[in-house]
């Protein structure tokens, strides 16, 4: 392909990504996946060289643009390179001409200054490249037989088994993937199972569990000894659990799929026995933006007041599940006040009479309530992580 038809290649599927977006479509990868199969000319070279025009132009631009030509042009304003392969030729795009919409702004939606905490960092380290992280798997192996056996790995920083590759690496090629004893998994989200500080035998609910990544981290915390229960209101997230406990060697794991609405109903028998419950909750997302930054376009105010009100409720499920002293944790992968500290504040004021707890980990910013993990500061994703104690 010709650098010109790369860039028109980028411009129609930054459309498809951007009417995704709009619309609550499928995520930015998926797009560009199924946009390769479908044309097998592309090369290998000319897929990197078109995801790379993606992505730098989801990147650049905080608001959703108007159209994938938009967003083209308006990188190219600020690249006269790129700016030249506008020339009309074949397969490329056509030259600009006046009254063209050319995308502008900053790097974070307009609207969302307001909400973002002022201890998040600059808006350029939030959306930065992310590395890819792995949680070796305790009941498989430790962590000083995977450094040697991927000896481009290094050891992260605060998560006492995590392991640091370079973006992009094949893991899940890799037979110690394959074999179970690592996971993918942000060092972010490791120390947030971390916080749980749960121990074998215990009892530990995992009230939205997705995929399960935390219920493996517990699982493995645990010595696969006592029981978690891991919910979630996503059929298709659960699903993916079981191979995921398989492939691990996990055998206390149950998942139970509940009614979004109806789940106290649901989980009324489980009153007061849990020693720990984890509220993993539906969130705006912000903290991963280095990894899906396209999700800025899929924001809105009115979906942020909807998540808000979404992880009071489940908070307030969640501290009738736990047993006199039980450790109730709170973590969202956002780094948005109202679905932070500003959801703490409202959680102790509605429910005095549980005790603060400070998180069992080593890293993040004291932040009201509860602890932040910033990119620019963590190097991991960005997380709001509170503790309460029950009262006894």
């Amino acid at each position: 392909m010709t650098p010109a038809a790369r860039v028109q290649a980028a411009i129609e599927l930054l459309d498809e990504i951007i009417v995704a977006a709009r619309e609550a479509g499928p995520a930015a990868d998926t797009i560009i996946q199924r946009w390769f199969k479908a044309r097998r000319y592309a090369g290998s070279k000319d897929r990197r060289a078109i995801r790379d025009l993606v992505y730098r132009a989801i990147r650049r631009f905080g608001d959703r643009p108007e159209s994938g030509r938009a967003a083209m042009l308006g990188i190219a304003a600020e690249d006269c390179a790129l700016g030249a392969l506008f020339d009309g030729s074949t397969y490329g795009p056509s030259p600009r001409l006046e009254g063209d919409a050319v995308a502008a702004g900053g790097l974070l939606p307009g609207w969302i200054a307001a909400h973002l905490d002022p201890l998040a960092g600059p808006p350029e380290s939030l959306l930065e490249r992310a590395p890819l992280d792995l949680r070796v798997n305790r009941l498989k192996t430790s962590r000083e037989a995977m450094l040697e056996r991927i000896p481009e790995a290094e050891a992260t920083l605060h998560a006492p088994l995590g392991l640091r590759l370079p973006e992009g690496s094949p893991i899940e090629q890799h037979d110690a993937w394959l074999s179970g004893q690592v996971e993918i998994q942000d060092e972010g989200s490791q120390l947030v199972a971390l916080a749980c500080a749960a121990d074998a035998g215990s009892f530990v609910v995992d009230l939205c569990a997705g995929a399960g990544g935390k219920t493996l981290a517990l699982a493995a915390a645990m010595e696969n000894e006592g029981r978690i229960l891991a919910c979630d209101v996503n059929r298709e997230r659960l699903s993916r659990l079981s191979p995921r406990l398989e492939r691990a060697g996990v055998s206390i794991v149950e998942t139970r799929l509940l009614d979004a609405g109806r789940e106290p109903e649901a989980l009324a028998p489980l009153a007061g026995t849990a020693d720990t419950v984890l509220v993993d909750a539906p969130c705006s997302g912000s903290g991963t933006w280095r990894r899906n930054p396209e999700t800025r376009w899929r924001l809105t105010s009115k979906r942020l007041e909807q998540l808000v009100t979404t992880q009071a409720y489940l908070l307030d499920i969640a501290l009738g599940l736990l047993r006199p002293g039980g450790l109730l944790v709170y973590a969202v992968c956002s780094l948005l006040t109202d679905e932070g500290r500003g959801q703490a504040e409202a959680f102790a004021s509605r429910h005095p009479s549980f005790v603060q707890a400070e998180p069992a980990i080593n890293a993040g910013i004291p932040c009201g309530r509860g602890r932040m993990l910033v990119p620019a500061r963590d190097g991991t994703d960005g997380f709001f992580i509170a503790c309460w104690r029950a009262p006894c």
